[in-house]
């Protein structure tokens, strides 16, 4: 039986997805986000134009890393699930948007600081999509192949999308980031440097 009208259609989750970890194509909003800040971050939507929803679903996979010499064995990765060309929009980073400190949060990206000191971020600790299991680069290649680049998408909606690099990306190979040095001065070396 189709859902009823209005209804929108349960997400299905992609192969390899954690058990127990919510998945979703598009953001969730804390109290913290301001009914401004909200029609901000969502732009023009009444063009009726989609948000690009699961773009990159044919492009990733979710994989458990079980390379003993891999620093996030026994964690997530992101790979390519076949070739992605340089300068490639390939998913766009997807949590909880919100406007309260996640200090302690691994998952939590600035999506936009306004001059008045308000920030906007995006959280996947409790909930996201595939872009969450991007790990950083550090002890694994010797450079990120992909980059963060916020932009609106046809819809309006501001959003964080994750690009390949000038090089590509090969099919198989994991996908990986600079997490950025505020991100590791904001944590110890003992911590694990990976998702």
């Amino acid at each position: 039986m189709p859902p009823a009208k209005g209804v929108k259609k349960a997400t299905t989750k992609p192969r390899h997805w954690p058990e127990g970890l919510p998945y979703r194509d598009s953001y969730c909003y804390h109290s913290s986000v301001a009914p401004s800040l909200r029609q901000f971050i969502q732009g023009n939507t009444s063009s009726g134009k989609g948000h690009n929803q699961g773009i990159g679903r044919t492009q990733v996979i979710v994989r458990l890393i079980s390379d003993p010499s891999h620093p996030a064995c026994g964690q997530y990765g992101l790979f390519a699930a076949r070739k992605i060309l340089p300068k490639t929009h390939i998913i766009d980073y997807i949590g909880e948007v919100h406007c309260d400190d996640r200090a302690e949060s691994n998952y939590d990206l600035s999506l936009h600081r306004f001059q008045d000191g308000v920030c906007i971020g995006i959280d996947a600790t409790s909930m996201g999509n595939e872009a969450r299991f991007i790990n950083d680069y550090r002890g694994i290649k010797d450079k990120p192949n992909v980059v963060f680049i916020d932009a609106r998408v046809p819809s309006g909606e501001l959003r964080m999308g994750i690009w390949s690099t000038s090089d590509g990306i090969r099919k198989g190979e994991e996908i990986l980031v600079s997490y950025g040095k505020a991100w590791w001065r904001a944590r110890s070396e003992e911590q694990s440097p990976l998702r």
